[in-house]
């Protein structure tokens, strides 16, 4: 026997429900499926193929071409080259490995967060994920708002409209947001198709660029000379040099950004026909294929690009205000190959940094569903995209307001969001490598973790606003998370109701006549603690001896989740008490889903009788919060009041 909990259904019709209806599209589908819009396909083995999934990722991660050049140069300087080299080689020996780990041990796109949810239970899991989808909107979000005010810089550096829209960086950037808001309000479809356009396009043009560069600097050996010379009298010995490239290139650390939305792309990727959703092998090989190209693309072109912006390119432009900031290929585009080349340059880098705010809100669409309503800690509508695309837009208009749409202001905060995701996982796969008794990994794995915890230590003393940034989304994220699962403290959290082959016997021959329950908390479940409590309870309500009653008693298993479904087992206890026993997060929405789905069943409202609790109010409401206990009788009527708005097929609380 089955049931399922009474729930109000949502108002229909009329024309002021019109906007409800159109924000609300798609919330039940997605309530089913948790998620998120951008869920994975029903079977193991469709999907597209890698190469065409990594364009999806290749928004973020190639975008940023875009601006990295110029912050490395901003950051290292002459040594950028260098410094970029080291950068390259923690991504191809560190980052890599780390998330073809990762992909293998969270094949459906949850990344490491899921990893390490899995290892942290009970409250300390839950504000951990808290903690990490913190920086995780830091990263996404910053990767909106500096996109696009980077795509703003590469329209107002073109010099057909330098005149006309220099100083309305701010309005424009606003613009940009706004538009790609509105692309997801309308639906996002066609993403993949049109991201290998894009990056096609986006990665031949950055190919002339470097190849041009490129040959300008072999065939003018003079700018090497130069280069060297001053590199030797600004540093001196190349040991110094190296070291001090290690030291700096946390500042790159933008470079890394790929990582986490190439995971997060997985359930994208076809897989093979015999791939299973619990093991989908397919998937996995075609996921390490995506980060591993991805990977060595990006490190030809990091290389390549800082060394040919740092030769060619005067320091001075590099600076606030300067031609190449932010813009610093573009720079070269315009210089070397003209201006119609130049905005054709200009025009692609505009379309991919755009775009790729649209895979930043695919991902926060994808992210922030999975968890917070699962946790209790969003409003219902949080499961639905419009209502989110509108939060996150208009969190991206602030950001942009507070940084006045500044690239090199945000980088520090992007920074911090990408290298904490990826610490995270370094950790995540360590101890996953632990686990499995994996000594090599577990050592090498190790090690890298302790780059990145270096990386990111270093970052956060050098940029402190990118910490305080996510410490803002954070607290935000636990404010909002707190409030919203105090206010759903009494909805009625359990999906379904299943009855064991005991518990419908049960049920159905006390049917005819009156039901009665009685509340138990198990303790020494002797003979006498059954015994003592049903005389209690008959006195205390005046139940005739000739009335059947059944026990019923609940175990809290983890209280610090939310919905779960609930299955009632019968069993009879000393050979003549019948007992119905569950396990749940909450004794209360147990109760109240039991005794709704009894009341389904046998066409009647059963009766459950209580004792009072001693003990103050506000202790036993935070025992009920925290660890799903308390005073367990008013707080069942009050799931029972908002799950059942009819007091006539509501069923009876008795409190003695």
């Amino acid at each position: 026997m089955t049931g399922s909990p009474h729930r109000r259904s949502a108002p229909q019709g009329g024309p002021r429900h019109r906007l409800r209806a159109w924000l609300l599209e798609g919330l039940t589908d997605m309530a089913k499926r948790q998620p998120g819009p951008h869920a994975e396909p029903e079977s193991a083995h469709e999907g597209r193929p890698w190469w065409r999934v990594m364009c999806l990722t290749g928004l973020d991660y190639f975008s940023t071409l875009g601006y990295q050049p110029g912050i490395a140069a901003l950051a290292a300087g002459l040594l950028s080259p260098l410094a970029t080299v080291v950068l390259v080689v923690v991504t191809l020996v560190g980052a890599l490995p780390v998330y073809r780990r990762v992909a293998a041990e969270s094949p459906h796109g949850q990344g490491s967060v899921a990893m390490l949810e899995r290892l942290l239970t009970f409250w300390k899991g839950k504000l951990f994920v808290l903690t990490l989808l913190g920086f995780a909107a830091t990263d996404f979000l910053i990767t909106i708002t500096l996109s696009a005010a980077d795509a703003t810089a590469h329209v107002v550096e073109n010099p057909h409209f330098t005149d006309l829209l220099h100083g309305h960086e701010v309005a424009i950037t606003l613009v940009l947001i706004g538009l790609l808001g509105a692309v997801f309000l309308k639906g996002f479809t066609e993403a993949i198709g049109l991201a290998v356009v894009l990056v096609a396009t986006y990665l031949l043009l950055n190919a002339v660029v470097v190849a041009v560069g490129l040959w300008h600097v072999f065939t003018a050996p003079q700018v090497i000379i130069d280069w060297t010379a001053a590199l030797t009298a600004q540093r001196g010995n190349p040991l110094v040099m190296v070291a001090v490239s290690l030291v700096i290139f946390p500042k790159l650390a933008l470079g890394l950004s790929g990582f986490e939305t190439g995971v997060a792309v997985m359930p994208h990727i076809e897989g093979k026909p015999g791939d299973t959703e619990e093991r989908p092998t397919g998937r996995i090989q075609g996921a390490r294929k995506l980060l591993t190209t991805a990977a060595l693309i990006m490190s030809v072109f990091l290389i390549t690009s800082s060394l040919i912006t740092t030769l060619l390119i005067p320091q001075h432009a590099f600076e606030p205000g300067g031609a190449a900031n932010g813009r610093a290929l573009a720079y070269l585009a315009h210089d070397y190959l003209g201006s119609a080349f130049g905005s054709v340059y200009d025009a692609a880098t505009i379309a991919i940094l755009w775009f790729a705010g649209a895979s930043a809100m695919a991902g926060l669409l994808n992210l922030m569903p999975r968890y917070l309503p699962r946790y209790g800690m969003a409003p219902h509508w949080a499961r639905a995209v419009r209502p989110m695309v509108l939060v996150f837009t208009l969190i991206a208009f602030l950001v942009t307001w507070l940084f006045k749409a500044d690239v090199d202001a945000q980088g520090g905060a992007y920074a911090t969001g990408v290298l904490v995701l990826i610490t995270s996982a370094a950790i995540a796969v360590t101890i996953a490598a632990r686990r499995a008794r994996q000594r090599g990994w577990t050592i090498g794995f190790g090690a890298i973790a302790v780059v990145f915890l270096y990386t990111t230590a270093a970052n956060v003393i050098e940029r402190p606003d990118g910490v305080k940034i996510g410490a803002c989304f954070i607290g935000g994220i636990m404010a909002v998370s707190l409030l919203s699962r105090v206010a759903r403290a009494f909805e009625l959290r359990v999906t379904s109701v299943t009855f064991d082959d005991m518990a419908q016997r049960f049920v159905r021959d006390t049917a005819h006549r009156t039901i009665r329950f009685i509340a138990n908390k198990p303790q020494a479940c002797d003979l006498a603690e059954y015994r003592d409590k049903e005389q209690e309870i008959r006195a205390d309500n005046d139940i005739p001896p000739e009335d059947d009653i059944i026990f019923v008693e609940v175990t809290v298993a983890d209280p610090s989740e939310f919905e779960s479904e609930l299955r009632v087992c019968g069993k009879v206890m000393h050979g003549r008490y019948r007992v119905l026993t569950m396990e749940s997060a909450t004794v209360a929405n147990a109760l109240a889903a039991m005794l709704l789905a009894v009341r389904d069943e046998a066409g009647q409202r059963p009766h459950i009788h209580f004792e009072w609790t001693e003990g103050n109010p506000l202790a036993h409401f935070l025992r009920f919060f925290l660890f799903g206990q308390g005073e367990v009788a008013p707080v069942t009527r009050e799931v029972l009041r908002e799950a059942e708005p009819d007091r006539d097929r509501r069923p009876h609380i008795h409190v003695g």
